[in-house]
């Protein structure tokens, strides 16, 4: 029988009263007793958008309270991600953030810059969609096959573009991973988010870019954008027909992955109600429905699962954006 020391007994009983108190507090203030904010760090339209708005409403029935989604776009998603990082960890501010969460702590490295945040300042809570990108380019393009699209970028260095969410974001990380892959030079225009990328492909301002699919299919259906190819290991439910890179012979794998995160220090018992009711809304028919007819089918993880997902994912991209390097 091992004896321990007083001073470590009086520690593990202090420990223990804590958790118990805040367990407690939070049961006596009734959380939620006010709206939740729900952080989404990219402008309306993008594939973060899409996902937060059905689950922030299934979250509020399923809590009793107001769940409100905040665009706080910027800098490819750290404006928003720093700010829910640097939120009150009171269960009052969520985070739905894409994989890009794992991306820019690294970036922020490699450009020697304060970091606006750090991985660990964040607990999962669930992942809800992880899809693969889909190169996208106007319906109007003289590329019908990803081959022609790659043998006319090799022969015009530079001389084509393509948008995406921000530098080292979820539809830059992707390309700059394909370019490498397949030899050829695009130039890279970065805007604000998803959406404001798709409408400058559209407006013919950008001739290319990787986006989850729940952003394009619906313009894919319309005939106004071509798929060329995806990101992904199996067929995309949204879109059987597009081949995948591995089929052209470019082992490069990408996954726009959606999640809910809240603040590290947030009480357990406020953690537990919210995998609780995100497990309910993975299930939701209304969300469901909105998320799969967007395109982008429910890939729901608890957190013990998704913790492991997050960490291999962040690994493999920390390992692409040092291969990027620096981006100004």
């Amino acid at each position: 029988m091992h004896v321990y020391p007083h001073a470590l007994l009086r520690a593990v009983f202090l420990a223990a009263a804590c958790c118990a108190t805040v367990t407690a507090a939070v049961a006596q203030t009734g959380w939620p007793d006010k709206p939740i904010t729900m952080v989404v760090p990219f402008p309306p339209g993008g594939v973060a958008d899409t996902v937060a708005r059905p689950v922030a409403e299934a979250l509020s029935r399923e809590l009793k309270q107001s769940v409100i989604v905040e665009n706080k776009a910027g800098a490819g998603g750290a404006v928003g991600i720093g700010f829910a990082a640097r939120a009150p960890a009171d269960g009052y501010t969520v985070l739905l953030s894409l994989s890009s969460i794992s991306i820019l702590p690294e970036a922020d490295a490699i450009l020697e810059r304060k970091p606006a945040y750090q991985m660990n300042q964040f607990k999962p809570i669930a992942r809800f969609t992880a899809d693969p990108t889909v190169l996208v380019v106007r319906a109007d393009a003289p590329w019908k096959t990803l081959a022609e699209f790659i043998a006319d970028a090799r022969t015009k260095p530079g001389a084509y573009n393509y948008g995406s969410s921000g530098n080292y974001g979820t539809m830059h990380v992707p390309m700059e991973m394909l370019k490498s892959a397949a030899g050829f030079r695009m130039t890279h225009i970065p805007y604000t988010g998803a959406g404001p990328a798709v409408v400058a492909l559209l407006a013919g301002q950008v001739d290319a870019l990787a986006s989850g699919p729940s952003t394009v299919v619906q313009q894919i259906k319309a005939g106004k954008l071509r798929a060329l190819a995806h990101w992904g290991e199996r067929p995309l439910v949204a879109l059987p027909e597009v081949p995948s890179l591995e089929q052209s012979g470019f082992k490069v794998k990408f996954a726009q992955w959606s999640g809910l995160f809240v603040p590290a220090a947030t009480p357990d018992e406020i953690v537990r109600r919210l995998r609780a009711a995100s497990a309910k809304a993975a299930t939701d028919p209304a969300v469901v429905q909105v998320i799969e007819k967007a395109g982008s089918p429910i890939a729901y993880l608890d957190a013990p699962e998704f913790q492991s997902y997050w960490s291999a994912d962040a690994a493999m991209m920390t390992e692409a954006v040092r291969k990027i390097g620096k981006v100004e």
